[in-house]
């Protein structure tokens, strides 16, 4: 297994084997259903619900639009906020720390307790692992809890944008960025310069680990015409191999991102210290790219600033 070292490592801990998720609205549809000439706006407060959603810990009905949302998830604590759900979150976990508002507590994600959260009385709990059993002690006390796992595909992600939508009542909101997503990520790989057959190493730690294409990072980098080094990797380790040292300088990468800076220190001057990467081509040719960490381990609407970076880097290798 691959270390925890950051929010994407625990999350995908738990979430090799994940659960299908979708939405589908309870009753009437009419979640995102704009209210007529003649119906006042506050009449359709909380129009919509019941909603059943079904994510990754089965089907789950909400019964009123939720007030108290407790997100243990940094991913669904960005989502929630993009979708316009923000002034209904009341508590987030320790590690969501973006955007700056969400009210960060010290509630753990990877060791989630129960009885703290009950105690903030939420009437949703959103998290990505169901770690010591907490979405059955949640459950028995009347708590709703969707399960959000970690994504391994774009698919995935849009879909839980739109659970989320759907079990807070901003359907309509959930699907205008998930559409813009789509959107700018067709566009982004549209335009990528393909011909070039570029290599790259993602580096996820300084051990190192990386990732395969199989992953979630993986098929965004697929979406630039990327070869990725590590799918050559002697263990592929469920798509986050450890490499070696010298597995790395002898596949020269053309390209390297760096998904450890603000948690491991790392740039392309810590690389070119280690045995045999100073002369790897990504160094000599300045193509080492320090991405943002969290940014590139989440898999909520910030993906595109992900990509974008991709972006950036392969136009400037390609030119």
């Amino acid at each position: 297994m691959r270390p925890v070292r950051t929010a994407l490592a625990g999350a995908l801990l738990g979430a090799l084997t994940l659960a299908g998720c979708g939405q589908s609205a309870g009753g009437s549809d009419t979640a995102s259903a704009a209210p007529t000439p003649t119906t006042p706006a506050a009449s359709t407060e909380g129009a919509g619900f019941p909603v059943t959603v079904q994510a990754g810990n089965g089907s789950v009905t909400i019964a009123e639009k939720p007030r108290q949302i407790i997100s243990l998830s940094p991913t669904a604590t960005e989502t929630l906020f993009a979708i316009g759900a923000g002034s209904q979150v009341t508590a987030v976990d320790s590690l969501s720390n973006y955007p700056a508002e969400a009210p960060k507590t010290d509630l753990s994600s990877f060791k989630p307790n129960a009885e703290a959260i009950i105690a903030k009385k939420p009437d949703l709990v959103v998290l990505s692992n169901d770690i010591g059993g907490v979405v059955a002690a949640l459950t028995k006390v009347g708590v709703p809890v969707l399960l959000e796992p970690a994504a391994t595909k774009l698919d995935e992600s849009y879909d839980q944008i739109a659970d989320l939508g759907a079990a807070t009542g901003n359907k309509a909101k959930a699907d205008e960025v998930v559409q813009g997503m789509k959107q700018q990520l067709d566009q982004l790989a549209a335009q990528a310069p393909k011909d070039k057959k570029l290599t790259y190493y993602h580096e996820l730690d300084s051990t190192p680990y990386s990732v395969t294409s199989s992953t979630f990072a993986g098929q965004i980098y697929a979406l630039f015409g990327l070869t990725n080094i590590a799918d050559k990797a002697p263990d592929p380790a469920g798509g986050y191999p450890k490499l070696s040292s010298e597995f790395v300088a002898k596949s020269d990468p053309d390209l390297v991102f760096l998904a450890d800076t603000k948690c491991c220190g790392q740039s392309k001057e810590t690389l070119a210290k280690r045995p045999g990467w100073g002369g790897l081509t990504a160094i000599k040719k300045d193509r080492v790219v320090q991405l943002d960490d969290d940014i590139a381990s989440r898999w909520g609407p910030r993906v595109v600033d992900f990509a974008k970076a991709v972006d950036e880097a392969v136009k400037k290798a390609a030119a």
